[in-house]
């Protein structure tokens, strides 16, 4: 069997160990490129056979530089891979952060959860509990893009951004869909909604997208940034909005609280220092 030297020039290396480095790296790689891929799209991408996939992703999870998603059987990137890599972003560390207490809300509530965040000029589903509730009529919400002026979430992004960032992202919008403002939905216009949802501290949705269901959301911090939103969804013939609202904000404002919380817990200050400068 051939050899290499290590860099060092001292020792040979097998060709059968540096095909294993050249098929590790290929994984992470594809698991990067996609932001999150299943392990029959990382073989495809790769040449490299599914059973090979699988036991390179269970290594590089060892080594805790890939994750696997609770609900999507999508493997990401880990905040350890940022030395290795630019593809992690602040949103997979608050999906890490999030799903525990997406679950345990959804215990509690039994409506679904979405967590969702900006992209672009539309909202994305990154996790979801639709899986796990008793009451979901939608399933495989995940990586699902949402319209961002018609949502509860896109709505809770918009009203709190800075008013100069605010005007970018409905800038942005218009180039993107042509839509123009004054911006009206079923709902109202969204000079109107996003004061009361300032006052209510959640995101709302009565009439808009899908009318057989409801939805309020909630702000993800980290420190002045939202980095994401969690959205409680429920049922319309099953209760009203007042009724909705009067059951659930609490619940979900101190989940996100919580949240927020132990996304600072989970950073350090490096990372923090990182986080000021990418924003």
């Amino acid at each position: 069997m051939q050899s290499r030297r290590n860099w060092r020039g001292e020792a040979p290396i097998s060709e059968s160990s540096i095909r294993a480095l050249e098929r590790g790296v290929s994984v992470l790689q594809a698991v990067n490129r996609f932001n999150g891929a299943k392990p029959g799209e990382i073989a495809e991408a790769t040449d490299i056979p599914r059973p090979s996939v699988y036991r390179l992703l269970k290594t590089l999870e060892d080594m805790g530089l890939v994750s696997k998603d609770h609900f999507s059987n999508r493997w990401r990137p880990t905040l350890h891979v940022k030395s290795l890599s630019s593809g992690f972003r602040e949103e997979d560390w608050v999906c890490q952060v999030a799903v525990p207490h997406m679950i345990d809300l959804g215990r509690d509530v039994l409506w679904p959860l979405d967590l969702v965040t900006f992209r672009s000029h539309h909202m994305e589903v990154r996790e979801s509990t639709h899986q796990l509730s008793p009451y979901s009529v939608h399933h495989g919400m995940v990586g699902k893009q949402l319209p961002l002026l018609e949502t509860a979430s896109g709505r809770a992004y918009l009203a709190y951004l800075p008013e100069d960032e605010r005007r970018a992202v409905l800038g942005l919008l218009t180039e993107m869909t042509g839509r123009t403002a004054p911006f009206v939905t079923k709902d109202g216009a969204i000079e109107a909604i996003l004061p009361r949802i300032r006052q209510l501290g959640v995101g709302y949705r009565q009439s808009d997208f899908t009318p057989e269901t409801g939805s309020i959301a909630a702000p993800i911090w980290y420190e002045d940034r939202v980095f994401a939103c969690l959205t409680l969804i429920w049922s319309t013939s099953s209760l009203s909005f007042d009724k909705a609202v009067e059951l659930y904000r609490e619940k979900l404002l101190r989940t996100v609280d919580a949240i927020s919380r132990d996304l600072v817990g989970k950073l350090s200050s490096a990372e923090i220092a990182q986080f000021r400068v990418a924003s």
